[in-house]
């Protein structure tokens, strides 16, 4: 199965760290967080890899040279969402299932391995949080998804979106439909949205770990994480 990395982004929580590299390459333990990602896609069985790349894409091809990995990168020229970028892939995606990741997000192989499904169903993964609000919710019933709702000021439940996800061709119809957000991006969670109204999309939980890049004082905890896990 084929895997799209989202890395285009300028990482501006990074702020310094990202000026001059994009996000996914900033190092954590001696390599690029990308490297990482890549080999676990890799032992999951995802090695038809696309790169959807933008700010500093020559630095995704020199990464990509030094580390002898061979992938297919398509560029975001403008930075209008999630659900933009995903779409600059949509030739790489063929029509058959597909795994879409964030490019600031690292999983277990394990857990990858759950997104390996080829039926007509589209899927998320969720983790339970203490504090959901900072997050993206996945409201499910059973394991259909109902909705996602943005950082909700009022709780509507405990179990977050990961940024990882297996899709199928209607993706790209529901993709076609979304509107501009208040920010002033075409999100994929509004897609995802879409199709769980139409009871196409289901939710896996999160068996091992999920460590997200987020923002500068994540890499040490980050870092220490990946030396237990020996990353």
């Amino acid at each position: 199965m084929k895997a799209i990395i989202l890395a285009a982004g300028k990482g501006t929580r990074m702020g310094e760290l990202s000026q001059n590299i994009p996000k996914v390459l900033i190092e954590l333990n001696g390599k690029p967080f990308l490297y990482y990602i890549i080999k676990s896609l890799d032992k999951a069985g995802f090695n038809d890899v696309c790169l959807v790349v933008g700010h500093k894409k020559e630095k995704i091809i020199d990464f990509l040279e030094e580390y002898s990995i061979d992938a297919t990168l398509v560029e975001q020229t403008e930075q209008r969402g999630t659900g933009h970028a995903l779409i600059e892939a949509k030739e790489f995606a063929g029509d058959k299932p597909f795994l879409v990741i964030n490019g600031d997000n690292l999983f277990s192989p394990n857990d990858l391995k759950q997104l390996h499904v080829k039926d007509e169903f589209n899927y998320t993964i969720g983790k339970k949080v203490k504090d959901p609000s900072k997050f993206g919710v996945l409201v499910a019933k059973g394991e259909m998804l109902v909705k996602i709702v943005e950082k909700p000021k009022e709780f509507v439940g405990d179990l977050v979106n990961l940024g990882v996800y297996k899709f199928t061709k209607d993706i790209w119809d529901a993709l076609e439909h979304v509107k501009l957000s208040e920010r002033g991006e075409y999100e994929l969670t509004d897609a995802i949205t879409e199709l769980s109204i139409k009871n196409k999309v289901k939710v896996l939980k999160l068996n091992d770990y999920w460590l997200h890049l987020g923002n500068k004082e994540d890499i040490l905890k980050i870092e220490e994480e990946m030396k237990n896990l020996n990353l």
